[in-house]
């Protein structure tokens, strides 16, 4: 769902973007935005990723389109001109930034006006939905009513959003939502064995994916949960 959305923007714009990928680790989403004709910058704190991703880039012929700076959201106002990319990247950063808000005020100021957010964050739901199928009831409440979303000591996790926190965040920003989508809404429920013994069962995952991804209250219960938003 998240690349049927970005290869829409893509598409939409006609000419090549400046695209920034904040997170983007070894260029999942950066190489082929590049192979696309785009420019990428692409922002991660870990060197390592940062070796693979030039690697990458380079294995492709796509340095001239990829570029590399180390650091995190709190670095991006100095490494990034303001008002200069046309899209920007931010997913599964938001989890562990200190300051969510404060992380995107520092996005949107990047962001060229008319220029796009794409979000990607860990949904709320899907956590209590998880540990209660689990046998932990008193888990899924205290995912329910934790601020971070987490359901106790042993969560891996930093932090959760409902959809209305994240479309909160990102209104507080200054920017506005344009489309919000769930990742994995039933996915990651149901056994891979089932769908290997259904003929089509992959397939047909796959369409149910997208006709529950932005459908309340099915998005809400999604892994993920995709904002798409603009900067006016």
């Amino acid at each position: 769902m998240v690349w049927e959305v970005l290869s829409a923007v893509l598409a939409e714009a006609g000419s090549a973007l400046d695209v920034v990928d904040a997170g983007g680790g070894t260029g999942g989403f950066a190489v082929p935005i590049a192979e696309a004709g785009h420019r990428v910058t692409v922002l991660d704190p870990s060197p390592d990723s940062l070796a693979a991703l030039a690697r990458r880039s380079a294995e492709r012929g796509l340095q001239h389109r990829v570029s590399a700076l180390q650091g995190d959201l709190t670095d991006l106002p100095a490494l990034v001109p303001a008002a200069s990319a046309d899209l920007v990247l931010c997913h599964s950063v938001l989890e562990v930034v200190d300051d969510p808000a404060e992380a995107l005020a520092a996005v949107a100021a990047v962001l060229r006006p008319g220029g796009r957010l794409s979000l990607l964050v860990a949904g709320r739901a899907a956590a209590v939905l998880a540990r209660a199928l689990a046998g932990h009831p008193d888990e899924a409440a205290q995912a329910l009513t934790d601020p971070s979303g987490r359901w106790g000591r042993a969560d891996g996790a930093v932090r959760r959003f409902s959809t209305e926190e994240a479309q909160a965040l990102v209104a507080g920003a200054g920017l506005r939502v344009e489309q919000v989508h769930g990742v994995r809404v039933v996915a990651d429920l149901v056994p891979s064995a089932l769908l290997d013994a259904e003929p089509g069962g992959h397939a047909a995952l796959l369409a149910l994916e997208r006709a529950l991804s932005d459908r309340a209250p099915f998005r809400e219960l999604a892994t993920q949960l995709h904002v798409l938003a603009l900067r006016p």
